[in-house]
C-alpha cells in the first residue's frame, strides 16, 4: 500500500510538474538572446545620435544593398563596437575617417574594432556597407521581413516590417530599444516608375542615370528601429492639413493607384483619429515630421510618421468586429489602432520588448477611447468589455529582461481592460484623461521602462498600485470578488490574487453605489436593508463568486 502511495505520489508530482512547466512557456535562452536583448558593454559606451541609411532595393533579385552611416557620442571608454545585422544579410565593408576597420561574426553580431582612440564626449562616425537578400516575411506584420508582392498591374508592391524580429532582419545598427538616433536621413533608390515611402518628410526624389530614383526622406525626431520602413510601389498620392492642438498638421497618403477612390473614402478616419487622440492624449507627437498612412501589402503597421496600411478599406478588422459589440464596425481598426501607437510605441517606446505592454495596452485602449469620443461613455465601455472574449490569461503581460522575450499577447485586450479597470478606480474622467496626457507629456520622445509608467500612474492617482500592476501584468490569475449577504451584514475578499491585492471595488446595493475595500482576508460592513441584491460594476475586468447561496 505504501509502494502503491508513492507511486501515485510520484506520478502526481510529475503531473504538477510538468503542468507548471508547460503553463510557463519560458524557452531556452542563447547567447544570441542575451546579445540581442540586453545593453551589452559594447553597445553602452556610444551614444546614438543619427543615422543616414542609404540603400539601393532589386525587385527582380529581391535583394537590399547600400550603406548606413552611423554618427555617435563617446561616452565611455572602449574601442569595440557591436552591429547588428542578421543573416542572410552580410555586411562587406566598415571605415571611419577612410579608414578600413576589421571586424568578426558571431551569429547575427557584427564586433568592430576600431583603429583610433575613442575619446570621451567627442562625436565619430562609421560608415557601414552591407548587402543580401533579406529574411521574407512568411506571415507579415507577425513575422517580421520583407514583403515582396505585387499589384494587380503587375507592379512591384515592397514593404518592410520587422517589430520583434529586428530592424537588423534588413540593415545594419544598434538593434536594441534603449537608444534612438535623434534624426535620420532615409535614401532609398528604386526603379525610376516606382516611388518608396519612408518616414518623416520628403527632401527630394533625385534621377538618375541608370533609370532609377532616390527618395530621401529626413526624419527630424527621435526614431525607434523597428519604426523605420520602406514602402515601394506605383503609389497615388493626396493630402489634405488636420488643424491640430499645435497647429496644421501635413497629412499625406499613399495608396495603389486602382484604391485611389476607396481610400479617399476610407481616410476620412484619419482626421477623425487625431482629433478624439489629442483629447485624450494631447498633441499628436510628430508635427515636425507629418502624418501619412501608407498602403502596404500586409494588414498593418505603426511605423513612426509612415504608418502602414491593409485593411482593404473596410470598418473592423478585415470586416469583423472583435468586440462582438457592433461598436468594432463604426471604425477601420488598422487606421485606428496604428495611428494610436503614434502616442504609445513611437513616442512613449519600451526599453525592453518585455515591457511591450506599455505599446500594446495604451493602444488597444486607445480604440475603447476612440469610440467614447464619437459614440459616448457607455458605447467605449461595451467596446472594451466586449474584447474580453479575446483574453487567453496564457502566461503574463510582462515578459522577460535582457534576453528579447516578449510577454502574452494579452497585452492587447487583457491590457486594455486593466487600463479600463484603473479609470473605475480613478472615479474622475477628467482626472483619468489628465494623467494620459501627463504621460505624453512626461515622457514625450523618451524611452522608457514599464516601471516608470506603473510609478507615474500610481503617483498621479495618489494611491498604491503596486499589486494592482503585480495582478494585471505578472500574473495570469483573474482576481474574484467572493461575498456573501446574511441580513443587513455584506462580507467579503478577494481570492484568486497576488498576496496583499486590495483594490478598491464599486458595487451597486439595491440599485445604489458602494465603494468597498476587500483584501485577502473576509472583512464585512453593514448595510442599511436586509438582504439586498448586489452588483458589481462591470468596469472592473475581475470574477464574482457569490457564496451566499438559498
Amino acid at each position: 500500500m505504501r509502494l502503491l502511495s508513492r507511486i501515485c505520489f510520484a506520478i502526481l508530482l510529475f503531473l504538477i510538474t510538468f503542468i507548471t512547466s508547460a503553463q510557463t512557456h519560458i524557452p531556452v535562452f542563447t547567447r544570441q538572446d542575451t546579445l540581442r536583448g540586453s545593453v551589452t558593454p559594447e553597445r553602452k559606451w556610444w551614444d546614438l545620435i543619427y543615422y543616414h541609411l542609404n540603400i539601393s532595393v532589386n525587385p527582380q533579385d529581391s535583394t537590399i544593398r547600400g550603406t548606413n552611416t552611423v554618427l555617435y557620442r563617446v561616452v565611455d571608454n572602449s574601442t569595440r563596437m557591436q552591429i547588428d545585422l542578421q543573416n542572410p544579410m552580410i555586411i562587406t565593408r566598415i571605415r571611419q575617417n577612410n579608414r578600413e576597420l576589421s571586424f568578426t561574426r558571431e551569429g547575427n553580431v557584427y564586433w568592430i574594432d576600431l583603429a583610433e582612440n575613442q575619446e570621451k564626449n567627442k562625436i565619430y562616425s562609421v560608415i557601414i556597407s552591407f548587402e543580401g537578400r533579406p529574411k521574407v516575411s512568411t506571415r507579415p506584420p507577425w513575422s517580421g521581413g520583407i514583403t515582396w508582392n505585387k499589384d494587380s498591374n503587375g507592379m512591384p508592391f515592397i514593404a518592410s516590417a520587422n517589430q520583434g524580429d529586428g530592424a537588423s532582419l534588413w540593415w545594419p545598427c544598434k538593434d536594441h530599444m534603449y537608444d534612438e538616433p535623434d534624426s535620420m536621413l532615409i535614401s532609398v533608390t528604386v526603379p525610376e516608375k516606382l516611388m518608396d515611402v519612408s518616414n518623416g518628410r520628403l527632401r527630394s526624389v533625385l534621377k538618375n542615370r541608370d533609370k532609377t530614383k532616390t527618395w530621401n526622406w529626413f526624419v527630424g525626431s527621435p526614431i525607434n528601429n523597428y519604426g523605420v520602413n520602406i514602402n515601394i510601389a506605383d503609389y497615388a498620392h493626396f493630402s489634405e492639413v488636420f488643424q491640430g492642438e499645435a497647429g496644421p498638421l501635413d497629412c499625406d497618403y499613399y495608396v495603389l493607384k486602382e484604391n485611389l477612390e476607396k481610400a479617399k473614402a476610407q481616410f476620412i478616419q484619419a482626421p477623425m483619429m487625431l482629433k478624439a487622440f489629442e483629447h485624450w492624449f494631447g498633441k499628436y507627437p510628430f508635427y515636425r515630421d507629418g502624418f501619412k498612412l501608407v498602403e502596404a501589402p500586409y494588414l498593418g503597421m505603426e511605423h513612426q510618421s509612415s504608418v502602414t496600411y491593409g485593411n482593404g478599406y473596410k470598418n473592423g478588422y478585415r470586416g469583423t468586429d472583435l468586440s462582438v459589440s457592433g461598436w468594432g464596425l463604426k471604425f477601420d481598426f488598422i487606421i485606428i489602432h496604428e495611428s494610436g501607437h503614434e502616442w504609445f510605441a513611437n513616442s512613449i517606446t519600451y526599453r525592453d520588448v518585455a515591457d511591450m505592454w506599455v505599446h500594446e495596452s495604451f493602444t488597444n485602449y486607445s480604440e475603447c477611447l476612440y469610440v467614447e469620443y464619437y459614440y459616448g461613455k457607455e458605447a467605449g465601455q461595451e467596446y472594451v468589455i466586449g474584447c474580453r472574449g479575446n483574453i487567453r490569461n496564457d502566461r503574463p503581460i510582462t515578459g522577460i529582461y535582457d534576453v528579447n522575450f516578449e510577454g502574452s499577447g494579452d497585452m492587447y485586450y487583457k491590457g486594455g481592460n486593466m487600463l479600463h479597470t484603473l479609470r473605475q478606480i480613478v472615479n474622475d474622467d477628467e482626472k483619468w484623461r489628465g494623467i494620459l496626457r501627463g504621460l505624453n507629456s512626461e515622457f514625450y520622445h523618451k524611452v522608457v521602462t514599464g516601471a516608470q509608467i506603473e510609478n507615474y500612474i500610481s503617483e498621479k492617482t495618489g494611491i498604491n498600485l503596486q499589486s494592482f500592476f503585480d495582478q494585471y501584468l505578472r500574473d495570469t490569475r483573474i482576481p474574484v470578488f467572493e461575498y456573501y449577504v446574511k441580513g443587513e451584514d455584506l462580507t467579503f475578499r478577494w481570492n484568486n490574487s497576488v498576496r496583499g491585492f486590495n483594490m478598491p471595488l464599486k458595487i451597486y446595493v439595491s440599485g445604489k453605489p458602494l465603494i468597498v475595500n476587500p483584501k485577502g482576508m473576509f472583512s464585512t460592513v453593514k448595510l442599511d436593508t436586509q438582504n439586498p441584491e448586489i452588483k458589481v460594476d462591470p468596469g472592473y475586468y475581475i470574477g464574482v463568486l457569490n457564496m451566499t447561496g438559498k
